[in-house]
């Protein structure tokens, strides 16, 4: 462990969220992350170019999934950046290794995380970025701790979730999304963040942007 948990903090979510990526198949959750349709694909290059990353840049996919955003990060940051892939699931893990050989790119470091923590070394880098992945936080204050270590002096957190508001959101998202936006805000602030912006608007999801507080 690179970072300490949060002390008694209860699970948020069911184990049974989380638990059919443990040994995914990624073909078949390419073909549901990856498709059109799902707004965090069709406006993937939007996403990208809001974060407005430079070459030689340090970012950390967490919830790297399939390695969509992985791939693009990799190819902004360059060759003197670092991606790292970060996912609870091995099988994600190992397919995006493969990716990245088929995407011509060594910039990639992978990691399997833990529902805890991200097990990124101390202030390793400049940006963290979850999409459609707080939700699945089963330890969101741990999470958020281990998130706020990771990141450099002044590093940037991003994420892009489901919009859960009732009366718009589908019955899914209503059943599957633990917090709106504003609650999410709420969380994130506690945990040692100030709100900067939300770079893009999007539809059925947001966009927010945190920077670290503290020096550590």
């Amino acid at each position: 462990m690179v970072d300490a948990p949060v002390q008694d903090e209860a699970r948020a979510v069911p184990r049974s969220m989380n638990a059919h990526y443990l040994d995914a198949d990624v073909a078949q959750w390419r073909s549901i992350f990856e498709s059109s349709g799902r707004e965090v694909f069709d406006r993937r290059f939007q996403v990208v170019a809001a974060l407005g990353l430079t070459p030689g840049m340090r970012v950390a996919d967490v919830g790297a999934g399939t390695g969509l955003y992985t791939m693009l990060f990799a190819r902004a940051v360059g060759a003197d950046g670092v991606v790292y892939a970060v996912d609870i699931s091995p099988a994600f893990i190992d397919a995006i290794e493969a990716r990245a050989r088929d995407y011509h790119v060594d910039n990639v470091v992978p990691i399997v995380n833990q529902e805890r923590s991200t097990e990124l070394p101390p202030g390793s880098v400049d940006l963290v970025f979850l999409a459609d992945t707080y939700h699945h936080f089963a330890y969101p204050r741990s999470m958020l701790s281990s998130i706020h270590t990771a990141l450099k002096p002044g590093g940037v957190l991003a994420i892009v979730d489901f919009r859960r508001q009732p009366g718009f959101s589908s019955p899914w998202v209503m059943g599957h999304v633990r917090a709106g936006r504003d609650e999410v805000i709420k969380e994130v602030q506690g945990a040692g963040f100030v709100y900067l912006d939300e770079p893009l608007e999007l539809r059925t999801n947001y966009f927010l942007r945190f920077r670290k507080l503290g020096t550590d």
